[in-house]
């Protein structure tokens, strides 16, 4: 009854590599007719990474920058909370105030 259930593994027949055909040998028109000659430089190969070292590095001015973003970043998170809650507090205060104004009016009415 605990023991998992596993649906049967699929039954999707496997694809047929005979059919497949090389591309070897075909030979694609030029563009144009005007019997020029382009010349192309071969892609630049990338340096392998060495293993043991991190992929990002980091130069002296990019993490003064992410410091100092990071330090702006917290700076305005901590104001944006603290001004939040001073005007929740605010809020509440005047709450307060307003409750005391009408108990002393609502206590004045009875006393009379």
């Amino acid at each position: 009854m605990f023991t998992p259930k596993y649906p049967t593994p699929d039954t999707a027949p496997t694809a047929d590599t005979s059919l497949v055909q090389p591309l070897t040998g075909l030979v694609h028109p030029p563009a144009c007719d005007c019997h020029h000659t382009t010349t192309t430089a071969p892609a630049p190969v990338p340096a392998p990474v060495p293993a043991g070292r991190p992929s990002v590095q980091f130069t002296p001015g990019a993490l003064v920058v992410a410091a100092a973003g990071g330090t702006a970043l917290v700076l305005v998170v901590g104001t944006v909370l603290v001004s939040m809650l001073l005007a929740v507090a605010i809020t509440a205060a005047s709450v307060a105030i307003c409750a005391v104004v009408l108990r002393s009016l609502l206590n004045h009415q009875h006393n009379r």
